[in-house]
């Protein structure tokens, strides 16, 4: 993993915006450029924004290469078990993906009594809940505890920057966002993609503990795997060495800090209410560091820095000429 020091060119090397105006149709996300052409493809250029408190805080050195290189391998390793979106990776920040009608619908599957969200299993038990997304919990379990079995969590996919709601499969049916066929599909290929990402994660000392899946339907109506899969912000990933006796001390699992910059500005000010203060780059550095940390623990790969003397956005504009 490269040091402080050896990340201290990267400092700027930042892509904040991917605004390029000779691609067509641009839609600006929190963190991704995205492009439609007209032939039904899609263009996602994954910027270095980072999201947090409901607005952009700062932009960090390399992580959009870094996300889209991690579902990169996992997209190559879960091939066989469910079609997936990609057609190319024409840059290190970019994807080119098949266009589909993403479904209304968001699969969240879970080995583990976790999470911190209000649509969070364990938020619900530690608010006294039992029934949940359709499943029963017994009684007494501990926050961070094995679930008896791996289960599906679905909520609804929040458009319009609307909030996810929890959702029964029998729900999903009733309100046909799915037909059943096409739920049990789902449900099939999301078990499936989650046992290959677990067993891929332990052979790397990891324990994947819950992952979103998003899936869409193509132009003849076949289910396909879309976004990202298994990556650190769409995925809880713990260190497995350590879990047993943390869990059994009662303490919180070794993860990683991807949210590093976010505990920084907390034990500053309020994020709703404050103005936040300036980050200086050793922050951003360390948060890059990091980010890098958690893709070569992933793939077991170094990861491939760039070269710093070129423009990141200079070299995307390079790579993608020939869609313009």
């Amino acid at each position: 993993m490269p040091s402080i020091e050896q990340l201290a060119p990267y400092a700027g090397y930042v892509l904040k915006d991917a605004a390029i105006p000779e691609l067509p149709n641009h839609y600006r996300g929190k963190v991704r450029e995205n492009y439609d052409l007209p032939d039904g493809r899609r263009i996602i250029i994954a910027t270095d924004r980072l999201s947090a408190f409901d607005r952009q805080i700062t932009s960090v050195p390399l992580k959009g290469q870094v996300l889209t290189q991690i579902a990169r391998f996992w997209f190559d390793r879960t091939g066989d078990l469910c079609p997936n979106h990609v057609l190319e990776y024409p840059d290190p920040n970019v994807l080119v993906c098949q266009g589909l009608r993403i479904m209304p619908v968001e699969v969240v599957v879970r080995d583990y009594l976790a999470g911190t969200t209000g649509t969070s299993i364990l938020s619900m038990y530690k608010a006294g809940r039992r029934e949940m997304y359709g499943h029963r919990f017994p009684d007494g379990m501990h926050p961070n505890q094995k679930l008896p079995q791996t289960i599906l969590t679905p909520t609804s996919k929040a458009f319009d920057a609307g909030h996810d709601e929890e959702l029964t499969p029998a729900q999903i049916v009733d309100q046909k966002l799915l037909t059943q066929a096409q739920w049990d599909q789902v449900s099939a290929l999301a078990l499936a993609l989650f046992a290959r990402g677990r067993e891929i994660a332990a052979e790397r000392g990891l324990i994947l503990v819950d992952t979103k899946y998003e899936f869409g339907f193509d132009a003849a109506g076949n289910i396909v795997l879309a976004d990202e899969i298994h990556t650190p912000d769409s995925s809880r990933y713990w260190f497995a060495g350590s879990y047993a006796a943390r869990f059994a001390a009662g303490q919180p699992p070794e993860s990683f800090d991807k949210d590093f910059v976010r505990s920084w500005i907390v034990a500053r000010c309020d994020p709703y209410k404050d103005e936040l203060p300036p980050i200086p780059p050793e922050v951003n550095l360390e948060a890059a560091r990091i980010y890098i940390s958690v893709y070569e623990a992933i793939t077991g790969q170094a990861f491939p820095l760039p070269d710093a003397a070129k423009p990141v956005l200079d070299r995307i504009r390079t790579n993608l000429t020939r869609f313009f």
